[in-house]
């Protein structure tokens, strides 16, 4: 059987956060929190009707509104509209007390409809999760076997230029052994005429 969910609620960034789950390491998992807010004081159960009924409504979906307002909470919310001015915001909100109203009451058909939406939620949110993984894992083998690629043409381009340039080194080696023997030759081939050119002048 499902389990029974509660509201709650944080703030992080810009905004306050909401969100109608079965247990606070539901509500952290969902906003993707990386610490234990509720531990440090920053996250709570809250009873206020109106942000129970918005939750309870969209069950395991995260709602939103700017930081620090009284607005209400929905899947969509615009920054603050007062940034920068956090003094202007704590008196208006000083200055505007919340009324007291009675407890939002949620039928047992509600919170078993609320608690399988909420069930539905996490399921989707849990292949959207798997999806995106599969998708970077696909991105890993890719980037993985371009540069497989990359590597194994670089190495076969360095052995070719290894291969070629012994070949290289081996010919200018042929000629530098053929030039010492033509020097030789002509060395020996001159001191010869030479010897037969000082003869013919005697």
């Amino acid at each position: 059987m499902a389990r029974k969910l509660k509201t709650f609620q944080t703030s992080l960034g810009f905004y306050d956060l909401a969100i109608a789950a079965p247990s606070m390491k539901a509500a952290l998992q969902a906003w993707g929190a990386g610490s234990n807010l509720f531990h440090q004081g920053v996250a709570k159960e809250t009873e206020d009707p109106d942000v129970v009924a918005a939750t309870m409504s969209k069950p395991g979906v995260v709602l939103k509104r700017p930081a620090g307002s009284n607005g209400r909470f929905a899947e969509q919310s615009d920054l603050p509209s007062d940034l920068g001015s956090g003094e202007n915001r704590g008196r208006r909100t000083r200055d505007r007390p919340k009324q007291k109203r009675a407890a939002h009451k949620i039928s047992e058909r509600e919170a078993r409809k609320a608690a399988a939406d909420f069930e539905k939620e996490r399921k989707r949110r849990e292949a959207k999760r798997q999806r995106e993984e599969a998708a970077r894992e696909r991105d890993r083998d890719r980037r993985e076997r371009a540069t497989a690629k990359a590597q194994t043409a670089l190495d076969q381009a360095e052995r070719e230029h290894d291969r070629k340039a012994a070949a290289i080194r081996a010919d200018v080696e042929a000629v530098e052994r053929r030039s010492r023997a033509e020097n030789d030759r002509w060395q020996r081939e001159r001191e010869r005429l030479q010897a037969a050119l000082r003869r013919a002048r005697e």
